[in-house]
């Protein structure tokens, strides 16, 4: 017996950045460091940071709003919601449920939050297209939003040039033309490799256990070398994989909206598809490392700046701790963003 799998329409897509910035050479006055060290390293000359009681929240629920007014939908018309984020203000409510309340949207609708890092929207992607393609929900509205700042240590030179803050979203939903926009998509995970990037939870044990604990201090920890090879050697290869997957060459796809982590790293993949430097989209410059929100934000905002068009095709891909990775060919309708 077949089963028929209901086609996904990516119908509007926001983004929302903090408005504080800070360069690296505001960084010197919190260690020995030079914009020259920093840019050279990483690719990055600034990032956006939450201020006072701003949090990913705020950014989220912009960036949804946004998102939702590209995508004609209603608050109303949202039957699913998913929330991609590493460093949500709270641990509960979670954040889809908070994005709920703010957004209007009926209470009797699931909302639920992943934690899968730099990876996040691929993922949340994944879920949604799975609901979807069943005829489960016809209308999921996903948002990536994180606050890094909030748990860097800035005293640790290694991680804080990198980490900035900024909220991504999506609303997807079935596509009434037949038309699918998800060509390929696949995720994946190692967890043997997860010490490569962690953040360990605040806490303690009960005071009548006579064992004292471990208290984890909450802050990013990173072995930024290992997590650049595993970065070039993994990302590339699978991004290779999904492209056949979806019945295509590299060169058949307009553009490449990798994570921006790294621009090292951006250009080993795009050296392995052997991409000019106009299809491939990077703000790394002025965001910094954005986590799961990244993909978003230089979606929109290289059609913002003209630099991708519409009707056209991207791959998107992204890895982060866990560790976790994941790449998706999608079609990118005009009106979209």
């Amino acid at each position: 017996m077949s089963v028929s799998i209901k086609p996904l329409k990516i119908a509007g897509i926001g983004y929302c950045v903090p408005s504080t910035v800070i360069t690296n050479e505001d960084l010197t006055k919190l260690y020995d460091t030079s914009d020259e060290w920093i840019y050279t390293r990483t690719g990055i000359k600034e990032r956006r940071v939450v201020s006072g009681n701003e949090t990913a929240i705020d950014l989220g629920f912009e960036a949804a709003q946004k998102a939702l007014k590209k995508s004609g939908f209603r608050p109303e018309d949202i039957d699913c919601i998913i929330s991609a984020s590493s460093a949500p203000p709270q641990l509960y409510p979670t954040m889809a449920c908070t994005m709920q309340d703010k957004l209007g949207i009926p209470g009797n609708v699931p909302a639920f939050d992943i934690t899968a890092a730099c990876t996040g929207l691929i993922y949340a992607l994944q879920i949604a297209r799975g609901f979807i393609g069943a005829g489960i929900y016809k209308t999921i509205l996903i948002i990536a939003s994180d606050n890094n700042s909030k748990i860097t240590d800035w005293e640790d030179r290694a991680t804080s040039i990198l980490f900035g803050d900024g909220a991504g979203a999506m609303v997807v939903t079935e596509s009434k033309d037949g038309v699918d926009d998800i060509l390929s998509i696949n995720v994946s995970a190692n967890g043997s490799i997860g010490q490569l990037i962690y953040t360990d939870m605040p806490g303690q044990n009960c005071p009548l256990v006579t064992q004292a604990d471990k208290v984890g201090d909450g802050k990013i920890h990173m072995n930024g070398k290992d997590v650049y090879k595993f970065a070039v050697t993994t990302v590339p290869r699978y991004v290779e994989e999904c492209i056949e997957s979806a019945g295509m060459k590299a060169q058949d796809v307009d553009y490449l909206i990798p994570h921006q982590a790294n621009q090292r790293i951006i250009e080993a993949i795009q050296s392995r598809l052997k991409y000019s430097d106009e299809k491939v989209i990077s703000n790394i410059k002025y965001y910094g490392n954005t986590s799961a929100a990244s993909i978003p934000i230089a979606l929109v905002e290289g059609v913002e700046q003209g630099r991708i068009r519409l009707d056209s095709t991207a791959i998107l891909c992204g890895f982060g701790a866990g560790m976790t990775w994941g790449a998706a060919v999608v079609r990118l309708r005009e009106g979209i963003c």
